[in-house]
């Protein structure tokens, strides 16, 4: 299993019947500090049949927060879910707990056990529990350190172990709940990071998708804070520790139907909310990781928890497959760059080196920005120059000759009106050499356009903003042949051409090479234009398609021009007909 992706919705068929007993849960509570609770459970009419309704349905009401009705009703439910979990055929369970609690502990007090390794560094939020539920919370925690040696690291372990004594009978059979979480084998699915690899994926995929879903809050972070990748890292932190206990219970009820995909749509959620609550002139000098801790911490101040549910559920994130392979994209360049065990990484500030870092285009301060908006896991690297019109000459064969080798790219442009713009391309230029004579367009739904002068603003793939709109792919489909670009540029602005209708089928991926996030193959798109990320002649390059160029360039890299395109869905980034004043490319070191 690699690192942590989205679960499977849990499936219950008709034939199982949950009866809803609440004397079957009379234990329930011994660990609770009833009046720390925030309030008291109500009362409801329980039908006996809730726990065999359609997913659908049971997961409707859980977003609507049935389960807060009843306390048995949601001990209940969490038991019975859990215990539909697909999990190793050897996982421990009350009965192996209850051995070895024994044994570890005897007449012994806990505290002369230290807990597990995998806990050094990691907070422990106890909630509403009373002393005799933190000592139990402890006595599990080094039972999971026993019995599951393969975890390294776990900072959400403790949030969730808490979060189920306060619905579980005994011990052993919250134990016995959080070992199945701990052993899902479903595929593509994972409930608890159990590695510091696999944290640092979740966090970098967390960044990338906050990055894509929430840009006014990234950039507000990216702008006034020292470290963007800091911020995001503590994503988990702010649902399972600084959420207050009626909050976070909201978040594991939904979360154990759904997975993991549903705490990157509430932490999201929180993300946008807070960067409604603040200004850039509020968070100068402030440190803005304690800011939204706080934040977090004071979230019934702001929004209600069904409100954030609700706005939650309407961030529309792609497909739980396309979030896997982005996370394992990130763990493979975790492990490339050698960040496998617990350590500092570079975070992107750094790898642009504000002393050193020199451009004719922009500065480095303009470069952390435009740095901020790649992905994370190529934000690892510092940039490195590969082409420039001030050194390389003004010779599309001299662009290609230094950018081919080397994927993503960045390109910068500025006009000789001062306008600076650019793009950022997911795919090595040398993929143009696939579509032999014709100039087919590839790349992935990674690349976007912006501009840095006057304005600073990005336009991603139209599909960032409306996934909806594109279906995903079945397995067994292929890749859609790739709509042939324009004609590009000759040599002055007034040369361009029409668009053909010639298509051209790239070449099949390579075997053994891990499947790109946001392949155009994995949807079904509405129009050819939609996919029109780069392309590259002998005539001249162009970036985006449909309706017209973001970009393009002639054979001269002297001349281009900028319009809308439905690729983008972006306005003209500069003077529409435009003379380049100077043009960089720059790549990723050892990326």
């Amino acid at each position: 299993m690699f690192g942590s992706s989205p679960v499977t919705i849990v499936i219950t068929s008709e034939a199982d019947t949950w009866d809803i007993d609440a004397s079957s849960c009379l234990g329930c509570g011994q660990f609770v500090d009833w009046d720390r609770m925030p309030d008291l459970e109500q009362q409801a009419h329980i039908p006996r049949d809730i726990l065999s309704k359609p997913p659908k349905e049971l997961k409707k009401l859980a977003r609507e927060g049935y389960w807060a009705t009843s306390r048995a009703l949601r001990a209940q439910v969490y038991h019975q879910l859990i215990q539909q979990v697909a999990c190793r055929l050897v996982t421990p369970d009350a009965l192996v707990y209850r051995d070895v609690a024994n044994r570890l502990f005897g007449k012994l007090s806990v505290s002369s056990h230290p807990l597990p390794e995998f806990l050094e560094g990691c907070s422990m939020p106890t909630y509403c529990l009373n002393l005799e539920g933190v000592m139990a919370l402890k006595k599990i925690l080094i039972c999971v350190g026993n019995l599951f040696p393969d975890i390294t690291y776990s900072p959400i372990l403790p949030s969730l172990v808490a979060l189920l004594l306060h619905y579980s009978e005994d011990e052993a059979q919250c134990f016995g709940n959080i070992s199945r979480l701990i052993a899902s084998n479903a595929p593509h699915t994972s409930y608890i990071d159990q590695s510091f690899l696999a944290h640092q994926a979740s966090c970098m995929t967390f960044g990338d998708l906050a990055n894509k879903h929430c840009p006014a809050a990234h950039k507000l972070i990216a702008s006034t804070s020292e470290n963007v990748f800091e911020v995001y890292s503590e994503w988990l932190s702010w649902l399972f520790h600084d959420l207050p206990f009626n909050y976070a219970i909201r978040v594991f009820d939904v979360y154990l139907l759904e997975g993991q995909k549903v705490l990157y749509r509430i932490a999201l959620a929180l993300l946008k909310q807070y960067r409604l609550s603040v200004t850039s002139a509020e968070l100068e000098g402030t440190d803005i990781k304690a800011d939204l801790q706080a934040f977090v911490q004071n979230i019934a101040e702001h929004v209600t928890v069904d409100k954030l549910l609700e706005r939650a559920f309407g961030i529309r994130l792609f497909s739980r497959k396309e979030i896997w392979l982005l996370q394992m994209a990130n763990r493979k360049a975790l492990m490339e760059r050698g960040i496998t065990m617990a350590q500092s990484r570079q975070p992107f500030h750094l790898a642009v080196d504000m002393q050193n870092f020199s451009s004719t285009i922009v500065t480095a301060q303009e470069m952390r920005i435009v740095w901020s908006w790649i992905p994370e896991r190529f934000s690892l690297f510092p940039p490195l120059l590969l082409f420039s019109t001030s050194e390389d000459g003004c010779s599309l064969q001299r662009f290609y000759a230094c950018c081919e080798g080397y994927e993503p790219t960045v390109l910068l442009i500025k006009t000789t009106e001062g306008e600076v713009c650019g793009a950022f391309l997911s795919s090595d230029w040398s993929e143009r050499k696939k579509s032999g004579a014709t100039s087919g367009f590839f790349g992935t739904g990674e690349c976007f356009v912006f501009t840095v002068c006057p304005e600073t603003e990005r336009y991603e793939w139209v599909f960032i903003k409306k996934p909806e709109l594109a279906k995903a792919v079945p397995r067994s489909r292929q890749r859609s042949p790739s709509p042939s670009p324009a004609s590009v540029l000759s040599s002055s602005p007034e040369g361009r051409s029409t668009s053909s209708n010639r298509l051209t089928v790239p070449t099949p991926q390579r075997k053994g090479r891990l499947s790109p996030f946001l392949a155009i193959r994995h949807f079904l798109l509405p129009s050819k234009t939609a996919s029109m990320f780069m392309s590259g002649s002998r005539e001249g390059i162009v970036i985006g398609g449909g309706g017209g160029q973001a970009l393009s360039l002639d054979a001269n890299l002297l001349w281009g021009c900028t319009e809308h395109c439905e690729t983008f869905d972006n306005p003209p980034l500069c003077q529409e007909n435009f003379k380049v004043q100077l043009l960089e490319v720059w790549g990723f070191q050892n990326a």
